[in-house]
């Protein structure tokens, strides 16, 4: 590119994400030369505020790390204090934590699908705009994620940060009736859902097949949400207390989130990941309908994620109809765990992806030292690469707001919660 100009392009916000960032290019002579994703949100701090407290309270605290998902953070930590203990919760616990789990990946997948991602490949700058032609997409949006909500509420008493879940099992059990209540709205929408993965599959979607590596957990016996091993594309396979093995973090100075690597390389985790490595663990009805969708899996074109997440969704309102169909409410909805000394490690699939946490518990339960690993910032280092590479493919002789509106879009796709990794966008674009 002759043309030797500084251009700078600021965005104030970056629009339908969590969290505030920014993204700087340098461009010179039409090629990037340097690519920041930056985190500056000041760090949470999360990890110094539960030392000393115990375990059911450390539970519920990290639960406002996150509003959209809460339920993956009091799950991964569950798990840990309940598998430092040896502890095995029951088949209903464990099948009921399965339904409040489906329930956040409901209401989390409805929301970026329609009100975050869409407007991005239906031309729109937001989803008000959105809404005027599209209606009824947005009304189906937001009834899945209502529901999604509710059913997050029938385990934890309310949907934003819940208080049900507790070592051993559960505070309450639902009621006969208030399960066959939501019941009832489950089926009632099933429909809609398999809707969704055929629309979103009708999407246009850009040609841009990458080569990356997938990491997600995975279990022999279902397609895995709260438990299994960690597994990558490249053949890892390792227990979760293995993750510091094998799973490296490094900081860059200009982010306050820490970048994630696996043998020196960025990585994806999220819906995608999950489907590429684990499509084979759906049920067979979920199975026929992403197999009808018409788009192929395992998938390395990061803009098929829309598609991920809507047969996720499609497989979470599935799931919990199973669970749910013969409920019963237990004789306890909980048992007593007794005290252990040592590390804890718990890990789960949060609708971004893997949910990585390590808890130092001293003999009293007492949490001594934490490590909180979110997706999002396991994603950074993959979000940059893909930035890269999508623009690139694109041409980068396009005039900077096709190259701000291709970069928002692919950064969109990781449906980032940029406030857990620390948190988007204010583009900065340096031509030379």
């Amino acid at each position: 590119m002759a043309d030797s100009r500084e251009i700078h392009i600021r965005v104030p916000v970056l629009t339908r994400v969590e969290g505030e960032g920014a993204l700087e290019l340098d461009l010179v002579d039409g090629a990037i030369e340097r690519i920041n994703l930056r985190i500056f949100e000041p760090p949470r701090l999360f990890e110094k505020f539960i030392e000393g407290y115990e375990r059911n309270q450390v539970i519920d605290m990290v639960a406002r790390i996150c509003g959209i998902c809460p339920v993956a953070y009091q799950m991964s930590a569950v798990q840990a204090f309940e598998r430092l203990a040896g502890f095995t919760p029951s088949s209903w616990v464990k099948e009921m934590r399965r339904v409040m789990y489906c329930g956040e990946w409901l209401q989390s997948h409805a929301l970026h699908v329609h009100l975050l991602a869409a407007p991005d490949f239906l031309g729109f700058d937001s989803v008000i705009a959105m809404s005027a032609d599209y209606p009824e997409t947005v009304r189906r949006g937001l009834k899945l994620q209502t529901l999604g909500n509710d059913l997050i509420t029938l385990f934890g008493g309310r949907s934003v940060h819940p208080v049900g879940v507790c070592v051993g099992g559960f505070y309450r059990a639902p009621t006969v009736e208030a399960v066959d209540a939501i019941l009832e709205r489950l089926h009632a929408v099933l429909r809609q859902a398999e809707e969704l993965v055929m629309w979103s599959s009708g999407l246009t979607f850009p040609d841009d097949e990458q080569s990356f590596i997938s990491v997600a957990m995975s279990d022999p016996k279902e397609y895995a949400i709260g438990q299994g091993n960690l597994i990558s594309g490249q053949g890892l396979e390792t227990d979760i207390c293995y993750f510091e093995s094998h799973f490296k973090e490094r900081q860059s100075p200009h982010s306050t989130a820490l970048y994630s690597e696996l043998e020196g390389r960025p990585y994806l985790t999220g819906p995608l990941a999950r489907l590429n490595l684990n499509f084979h663990q759906l049920p067979k009805a979920v199975r026929a309908v992403m197999d009808g969708c018409g788009i192929s899996f395992p998938s390395h074109n990061m803009f098929h994620s829309i598609v991920a997440r809507a047969i996720e969704l499609y497989f979470a309102l599935f799931e919990s109809i199973r669970l749910l169909e013969d409920y019963r409410v237990p004789e306890q909805s909980r048992e007593e765990v007794g005290q252990t000394e040592g590390n804890a490690f718990g890990c789960t699939e949060a609708p971004r992806g893997t949910l990585w946490h390590r808890y130092d518990v001293d003999d009293r339960g007492i949490v001594r030292s934490a490590r909180i690993v979110p997706p999002t910032s396991q994603n950074q280092g993959r979000i940059e690469e893909n930035i890269r590479l999508s623009l690139e493919r694109m041409g980068l002789d396009r005039d900077n707001d096709q190259i701000r509106q291709r970069a928002e879009q692919v950064i969109r796709n990781y449906d980032p919660c940029i406030s857990c990794a620390t948190h988007f966008l204010k583009l900065k674009i340096n031509r030379q």
